[in-house]
């Protein structure tokens, strides 16, 4: 009997897999970091063949562990780090150039330039995302402008393109299946959210051709099958999603107006506006949450570049400490941030500012700062980018939240999560299983293959673990927050200023 799901949930920092039973509990998880490539200012690539290695390894770690095979798991589901470009060779599988991450700003000066034309409100229009250089669609003319031969071979129909979840599927499936989800193409800037067709006005624009790209399918659909040699026989791949949406899933948001906010290396907040598409007047994104079936479930959302990635920072960068967990300690050495405060707009600034120009500044500092007062200004800084979005989201609602859904490695911080329902002035939702991301994934999954038979059966699933409410006086967060947005204010077109 077919008693697991299969979970891939391949990150911007490390790829992992996930063993999930019926009851949807997370029976054991895998997980390898792999490198990540700074060749210039502001640029980000990964290796995409150390992506799949790492991948595969964490695949066969688990199943080795777990002493379990293919005729053990109904099906698989993948969940991924979305916008990330790469592009192969059809006849050798081989990448032509480096994945170029969703964080990196080699295109921001063509995007602005674009953006001065008549292009940033169709764009907007047709894809529901802002003109930046963060979605696909700029990476992947980069390659084929720069590249050594890449744009002939792609206009001859010899390369193909794919997010993550792509090129995962293409190996999985030894080459059988060229496919994505819904979920991923809406944030590639060549897909129409309207039309569910990739755009040929839009792909004349950044002189794409369209036999690169993959097929377009449903969320939950039939992605094909894992080869024999991965699991010892073949494996059913049931479900495509893009992390943040399948996170929404994971929390079981699947009614219009609930909202999660995840914080894993980025922010991303998301809105389930159910089969309305819903445009935002406050520099929010529009995208495609999920299709099932015939029915697509739309969202608003917003995007913070730098969220858990500032720690990580704090640990690689500046060495403040050795690992992440050591970061709760360092913030509970101060009483308060000592007046400091951490804009973190180490890759420019997402929504609601959307500017390619801010870079990462610390203010506030005196003969008195500690390494503490950094550390804490770093991890309030993570809740901040969180409000701007929030207070975005209720200008767009016309009405203030509730209560927010949180998930991602750093929502297990205490303080983090009391700080974030002080600043939103609303309750913090914690659920039991931080893994919501895997298990969006993995309920889709399961939901192709029979696994589960419904989204009903999936609610009784979910248990809270912690509920946080606010605590602390207005006054007080009204004067951290006005300090906040003069940071904010101050690190704003720093590059563009310098020219």
């Amino acid at each position: 009997m077919k008693q697991y799901i299969l979970a891939l949930d391949q990150g911007t920092t490390s790829s992992r897999t996930l063993l999930v039973d019926h009851s949807g509990k997370i029976l054991d998880t895998t997980q390898q970091e792999f490198t990540q490539h700074f060749p210039k200012p502001g640029w980000v690539e990964h290796d995409p063949l150390e992506i799949l290695e790492s991948q595969m390894n964490t695949i066969a770690e688990l199943v080795h562990k777990q002493d379990i095979s293919g005729k053990d798991i109904s099906a698989i589901g993948i969940t991924n780090q979305r916008e990330t470009t790469i592009v192969w060779d059809k006849k050798t599988g081989k990448p032509v150039y480096n994945a170029i991450v969703w964080q990196d700003r080699r295109t921001a000066d063509y995007c602005n330039d674009l953006s001065g034309t008549e292009w940033k409100v169709k764009i907007h229009e047709k894809t529901g995302l802002i003109l930046d250089a963060y979605f696909s669609a700029s990476k992947i003319k980069w390659i084929l402008d720069n590249v050594e031969g890449c744009r002939e071979k792609a206009e001859n129909g010899e390369l193909l393109f794919g997010t993550v979840d792509t090129w995962l599927i293409y190996k999985l499936t030894g080459g059988k299946t060229h496919a994505t989800d819904v979920s991923n193409a809406s944030r590639t800037m060549i897909f129409n959210i309207q039309s569910l067709q990739w755009d040929l006005e839009l792909l004349s624009l950044f002189n794409i051709p369209l036999s690169m790209l993959p097929e377009v399918k449903s969320s939950k659909d039939d992605f094909g099958y894992a080869t024999s040699d991965i699991l010892g026989e073949e494996v059913f791949i049931g479900s495509a999603i893009g992390d943040q949406q399948s996170a929404l899933f994971g929390q079981m948001c699947f009614d219009k107006g609930m909202m999660k906010n995840t914080y894993g290396t980025g922010c991303f907040l998301v809105l389930n506006t159910g089969t309305e598409l819903k445009y935002s007047s406050h520099q929010l994104l529009s995208t495609i949450a999920w299709k099932i079936d015939d029915q697509v479930n739309y969202a608003m959302e917003g995007s913070v570049f730098v969220g858990g990635a500032v720690v990580q920072w704090l640990r690689d960068g500046l060495g403040l400490i050795s690992s992440s967990g050591e970061v709760e300690e360092l913030i509970n050495s101060v009483e308060d941030n000592g007046g400091v405060y951490f804009v973190p707009a180490l890759t420019g600034l997402g929504a609601p500012y959307w500017d390619s120009d801010a870079r990462g500044s610390i203010y506030g500092l005196t003969r008195g700062t500690t390494k503490g007062h950094i550390a804490k200004a770093a991890v309030e800084s993570i809740a901040f980018q969180v409000y701007d979005l929030v207070e975005a989201m209720n200008k767009d609602l016309g009405s203030d939240i509730t209560a927010l859904n949180v998930d991602g490695g750093a929502s297990a911080n205490n303080y983090l999560m009391q700080f974030q329902s002080d600043l939103i002035n609303a309750k913090v939702l914690r659920p039991k299983s931080l893994e919501t991301t895997a298990l969006g994934a993995s309920y889709l999954a399961g939901l192709s293959s029979g696994f589960w038979k419904s989204t009903n059966e999936l609610v009784s699933l979910r248990t809270l673990e912690k509920t946080f409410t606010p605590s602390h006086e207005r006054k007080e967060i009204a004067e951290q927050l006005n300090t906040w947005r003069k940071a904010v204010s101050r690190s704003l077109h720093w590059l563009k200023d310098e020219k």
